[in-house]
């Protein structure tokens, strides 16, 4: 278990460090950014399914329509939230940024509701309850919704929607998604090139940061993956808070975004709602632990 412990860590504060990686590439357009880390993700992901020898389940699942178009959904959700995630990194919205990863899990909750008619305990509504003040507090505030965090939330949410049914292990899932994509990808990148107006190749830093992407992007997941086999899900549950934390420092701390006590307020509620979430969960998951336990007892 420590190994899996260590391991979701570092996928976790790999995420969390995400918004300085991106920095580095701020001259360079989101878009551009995104086709090139689809194109590199998929050279990277490539590479390891074959040298693992993991190409057949690959193979098969590209003649499924319906595993094609399953991660088809999936790999476009994933566009719009890496799309959202980069562009607010780099226009200074790293604490909006993180308030979409801070209200995720309480989102797939609610999906959970909605689309699988999962029923909710006490503690569970007054988390969403609060999250949910907390969001229309700000909007109340300053006028407009925190569209930035509350499209990363359900993006990445109803991705695991989706990913929840689906039939492929991790990374041949992740790999078929990316495939999905790189055809737009390499064609916005061949475009742009035909302009004139393409970063790869005329500028060397640039360059090595967008080749570099791939790997950055695929590290955590595959590091999350072997984690998510080894340790309860109730500890990533709690794990989970180190991404959005470590963005939210990086973004007040690092790079000096303002930090108004009406944002703290918001804020505050959902920390509130994320706090009564990761107790609830724990205290219902040791007493029915202690359930099974003390069933098997009774029960030779």
């Amino acid at each position: 278990m420590k190994k899996g412990i260590l391991l979701a860590i570092g996928a976790y504060v790999l995420w969390g460090l995400f918004p300085i990686y991106w920095k580095q590439l701020a001259a360079v357009p989101s878009l551009e950014i995104i086709a090139h880390r689809v194109v590199w993700s998929l050279v990277f992901i490539l590479g390891i399914v074959f040298l693992s020898k993991r190409g057949r389940d690959l193979w098969s699942a590209l003649h499924s329509r319906k595993v094609v178009l399953t991660y088809g959904i999936a790999a476009m959700l994933l566009a719009v939230n890496w799309t959202t995630f980069v562009w607010a990194v780099n226009a200074g919205y790293v604490v909006d940024a993180s308030l979409g990863y801070f209200i995720n899990p309480l989102v797939s909750v609610l999906l959970g509701v909605v689309f699988f008619r999962e029923r909710l305990r006490v503690g569970q509504w007054v988390a969403i309850g609060l999250a949910t003040v907390g969001v229309l507090y700000l909007t109340i505030r300053y006028g407009s919704l925190p569209w930035i965090g509350l499209v990363l939330a359900f993006s990445f949410g109803t991705y695991g929607l989706i990913k929840k049914g689906a039939s492929l292990e991790a990374i041949e899932g992740q790999t078929l998604e990316m495939i999905i994509l790189m055809v737009p990808a390499l064609a916005y990148i061949l475009l742009l090139e035909s302009k004139g107006v393409g970063t790869f190749g005329h500028n060397g830093l640039l360059s090595f940061f967008l080749a570099m992407g791939g790997a950055v992007t695929a590290t955590p997941l595959l590091m999350f993956a072997a984690a998510a086999r080894r340790i309860p899900l109730s500890m990533i549950g709690i794990l989970q808070y180190f991404a959005p934390t470590l963005q939210f420092s990086i973004g007040v701390w690092l790079y000096g975004e303002p930090f108004s006590i009406v944002r703290f307020t918001g804020f505050c509620f959902i920390w509130v709602g994320l706090l009564v979430y990761s107790v609830e969960g724990l205290y219902v998951r040791r007493r029915n632990q202690r359930a099974e336990v003390l069933k098997a007892e009774i029960i030779p």
